[in-house]
């Protein structure tokens, strides 16, 4: 007798989010910040599974999940499912979420956004219900700042709070390697160190950049305007710098967000080699890496 399969979980991968290139361009009399950001989502992150269940449930996995603070039901992926739920007009959905939690809590890397922005995703498809793109944005951003640049893993121009999104250029074929000194820094006080609010924009964005060469030197001409801030605020932020730049195989290297992790752009064939020599050369730091794009 043949028996009926479980269906099997909707799995996807939670991206990175990455500030190529950050410029804070003034402050809103709310307290928000203005930006203008170059941000790309390699192919490193966490992963969110979701499965029919008798009751919606959370179950955190991975080396970072511990990091997760507070009560499970707070967690983004819950109120991004019981958002949705509300957004849609449906019941809440009975499903369990698995969210294996690989990338650093609170790095400034996006991991909570993207997570959230996966779910997202996965609901439409596990629910059948599919909310308009406005809709969509709407309540990603009733998530947080950063999660309507998640619904799309791809190039992008983020500028306003974050909310205004326009299509970002054409990356090269290359590889990026993260580091965090497993550190933390807090978002609030680097925006409160910051000397200068009222920056320039960022320069035109070519739509396609041909080589790594080229993508360097653009993201050259350009800043990311909380990492002087940070590096103050936290010296392990510099020291992953220092590592990252002593590298001659390293093309470009930066600080991501409002810190601690950072990223140094590499041809792709280097990329595991250079992560598994800062692994041996640093056993304590956090440490991936993967094709950008």
């Amino acid at each position: 007798m043949a028996f009926a399969s479980a269906p099997s979980p909707r799995v996807e991968l939670a991206r990175a989010k990455v500030n190529l290139a950050l410029h804070i361009t003034g402050r809103r009399d709310d307290g928000y910040h203005l930006l203008d950001s170059l941000v790309a989502f390699p192919q490193i992150g966490d992963r969110v599974a979701l499965e029919p269940a008798p009751a919606l449930d959370l179950k955190l996995e991975g080396p970072f999940a511990r990091e997760l603070a507070g009560p499970a039901g707070d967690n983004l992926v819950l109120k991004a499912v019981r958002r949705f739920a509300e957004t849609a007009g449906i019941d809440l959905p009975s499903l369990r979420l698995t969210l294996t939690k690989r990338l650093p809590v609170a790095s400034g890397i996006g991991g909570g956004s993207s997570d959230a922005a996966t779910t997202l995703r996965l609901l439409e498809d596990f629910t059948g219900t599919y909310l308009t793109e406005e809709t969509m944005h709407v309540l990603a951003l009733s998530l947080g700042a950063d999660v309507p640049v998640c619904l799309f893993p791809e190039p992008q121009r983020m500028r306003g709070i974050g909310d205004d999104l326009s299509p970002g250029p054409v990356l090269p074929s290359c590889g990026i390697v993260l580091v965090n000194p497993k550190v933390g820094v807090s978002t609030p006080d680097v925006f409160n160190a910051l000397s200068e609010r009222n920056n320039a924009a960022l320069p035109l964005i070519p739509d396609r950049f041909e080589s790594l060469a080229q993508l360097a030197a653009y993201l050259a001409s350009c800043r990311n305007d909380l990492q002087g801030p940070a590096v103050d605020l936290c010296p392990e932020i510099g020291a992953v710098l220092s590592a990252l730049e002593a590298d001659a195989r390293i093309d470009f290297a930066r600080m991501s967000g409002s810190g601690a992790t950072c990223f140094g752009l590499c041809e792709l064939s280097q990329a595991m080699e250079i992560e598994r020599e800062l692994r041996q050369a640093h056993p304590h730091w956090w440490i991936a890496s993967g094709p950008l794009s």
